[in-house]
């Protein structure tokens, strides 16, 4: 397949630590994240061994700022994205460094505020898109008499 390519990135995870959000002097925010994602094997002994795996991901613009707001140190995501690698000049060894990182397009908050901590009687993932609007998705449990979409004001967190 000459000239077609992909460059996609899907993880679920949890956040290693609060999202670090800053403002470029243009006013755009960028928020850092570094997610964990673990995996379980046996070895050659046949015992169980874990693995976990640290990805640096960059979100933009709406998409830092939702992220800033909403994500917690180890709260359960689905980010979405592309790789992205970098590099620059280290000033105090003159060497150059480069870090490959994912540039998030959508984000799926995975559980909401308090999960883990006994509270909430359902689970409520969160849908952002980096060009669309705040999407609530629907209770796994809907309580007796609740009817209509769910707006912002119905999010408990």
């Amino acid at each position: 397949m000459a000239g077609k390519s992909l460059n996609r990135v899907q993880l679920i995870g949890n956040l290693g630590k609060d999202p670090e959000v800053k403002y470029t002097p243009q006013g755009t925010a960028v928020a850092k994240l570094a997610i964990a994602t673990n995996e379980r094997f046996k070895d050659k002994a046949g015992e169980w061994q874990d693995r976990t795996e640290w990805h640096n991901v960059v979100l933009w613009q709406r998409l830092a700022e939702i992220a800033g707001e909403y994500l917690k140190k180890g709260g359960r995501v689905y980010i979405e994205g592309r790789l992205q690698t970098r590099s620059w000049d280290d000033k105090q060894t003159n060497q150059k460094k480069y870090m490959t990182e994912i540039v998030a397009s959508d984000l799926i908050l995975l559980g909401g505020r308090g999960e883990g901590e006994g509270g909430g009687g359902y689970s409520r993932g969160a849908t952002v898109s980096g060009n669309s609007s705040f999407d609530q998705r629907v209770p796994e449990h809907e309580p007796a008499g609740a009817s209509g979409p769910i707006t912002d004001e119905d999010i408990p967190f």
